[in-house]
């Protein structure tokens, strides 16, 4: 049974800006999970795309193992068995083949470790940010920020069941999803304000942790225009699993518009500074 969490009355008239806008943007994907789902979710920036890439090549690492040591037990019941082979060998040690089982392990270790490295180092921060997003965790809701757009902030929980329009996952859908613009290097700067989260939106290979009193930074570039889900990943209280997330990707155009609106909506006029006392701290 789900549990109805308070709403701040921060952003009530934002929200009506936000609905104008998502009429307009005619979402092309819907990053969520599907039934009888065996695979990884569509990717739909550079970074879910080489983890996707990784995960196949680790794939057929794994599969070639397999197959390695499945045909070497066969072979040595089918070559080394009693019937066959009725006086055993006395062989102790086999210089060759001691050397090759040690070092063929590193050397597959290796093949996994380099990839691996790369794709950290490529996920860890952008050096061209075009735009900052602050995504800041609560018990149970998220909040995010625009810093550079007079730092407009919008606080996001769940939609309760009787609330979901035609077509919206349930547990996964919010009132106010963040807004970004595709083909766009945004700065995430993650963080929270009580006890440990984990911002997590598999379709964009995003997963950070956010923690009391700490920033932690990723980025992201969104390719296709759509709508994004994710959930909290760090266990962090009894309403943990009452905690999504949501991106909706637009064309620059129509975020320009919605972050208009939704700063006419708030009463913000460029230059006015921290639109909350949250966008404060």
């Amino acid at each position: 049974m789900t549990v109805q969490l308070p709403r701040l009355p921060r952003l009530g008239a934002a929200a009506v800006a936000f609905a104008g806008v998502t009429l307009l943007a005619g979402a092309a994907l819907a990053g969520q999970p599907e039934p009888w789902q065996a695979n990884m979710q569509d990717p739909a920036s550079p970074t879910m795309e080489r983890i996707y890439s990784l995960h196949n090549y680790i794939t057929i690492i794994m599969i070639a193992i397999v197959l390695l040591v499945t045909a070497l037990l066969g072979w040595c019941m089918f070559r080394f068995n009693a019937r066959r082979n009725p006086v055993p060998s006395k062989t102790a040690h086999h210089t060759l083949l001691e050397v090759a089982w040690t070092a063929v392990p590193v050397l597959i270790l290796v093949a996994i470790a380099v990839p691996s490295f790369r794709l950290l180092y490529f996920m860890d921060r952008t050096q061209e940010a075009d735009m900052t997003l602050k995504v800041i965790g609560h018990q149970w809701y998220w909040s995010f920020e625009y810093p550079d757009h007079e730092n407009v902030a919008i606080d996001s929980f769940m939609k309760m069941d009787e609330d979901l329009a035609e077509g919206e996952p349930r547990l996964l859908a919010v009132d106010n999803a963040i807004v970004l613009p595709v083909d766009t290097n945004v700065r995430v700067i993650v963080t929270s304000t009580d006890v440990i989260h984990s911002f997590a939106m598999p379709a964009l290979g995003l997963k950070t942790d956010a923690v009391p009193g700490r920033l932690n930074e990723t980025w992201v570039r969104i390719e296709q225009p759509g709508v994004y889900y994710g959930q909290c990943s760090e266990l962090c209280g009894v309403n943990h699993g009452f905690m999504p997330a949501a991106i909706r990707a637009v064309p620059r155009e129509e975020f320009d518009a919605w972050m208009a609106e939704t700063q006419a909506a708030m009463g913000i006029e460029p230059g006015d500074g921290p639109a909350t006392e949250l966008a404060r701290r």
